[in-house]
């Protein structure tokens, strides 16, 4: 029986969160090489970074990244982790400015639901709130997405300027250009 938002506990206020676009989406996979090909030379998306961790992002739209893919964990470390399993790792929609990101945190909060990660976390230098919906499904709300043009420079990795909070991110902002 499907209930209505009273009977779940949630209220009246009104949510800060206003979607400009859906931004990107993290896959895990089993075979990052061959996923890239598929990805690269039958949807011609163009790789535009690999973490340290040998995560590839791609872009097709002018984003710093439309997809990622990443490694599923395998054998042990598999069945310890389940969020490293095949699968959607998350997804992400854009909102409209930083002060929107710091309403966003502070409502999530209210509403008892545990911010997972905040700040900055690398290629894209995108500044972001994460958290997790009702089923476990991972959600990134994100603003000002590096933009990559048609020649497919990105922001050089000593750029990105990693911050674990909304705040640091705010006042170690990246270079404009690069």
């Amino acid at each position: 029986m499907a209930q209505t938002l009273e009977q779940t506990g949630t209220t009246t206020e009104t949510s800060p969160v206003n979607i400009r676009k859906l931004g990107h989406v993290v896959f895990r996979v089993r075979d990052v090489e061959r996923s890239t090909r598929f990805y690269t030379e039958i949807l011609n998306f163009r790789v535009s970074d690999v973490n340290e961790n040998g995560m590839v992002f791609m872009n097709t739209c002018g984003d710093h990244h439309t997809i990622a893919i990443a490694a599923a964990a395998a054998g042990e470390a598999a069945a310890q982790a389940a969020r490293d399993q095949l699968g959607l790792s998350h997804f992400a929609m854009q909102v409209g400015s930083l002060e929107e990101l710091f309403e966003i945190r502070e409502f999530l909060t209210r509403k008892g639901i545990e911010v997972r990660g905040e700040g900055r976390k690398g290629a894209g230098c995108n500044i972001d709130v994460s958290f997790d919906d009702p089923d476990g499904y991972h959600i990134e709300l994100y603003w000002n997405m590096d933009q990559v043009g048609p020649d497919n420079r990105t922001r050089p990795p000593e750029q990105f300027r990693r911050a674990s909070t909304l705040e640091e991110a705010r006042d170690n902002p990246v270079p404009p250009t690069w």
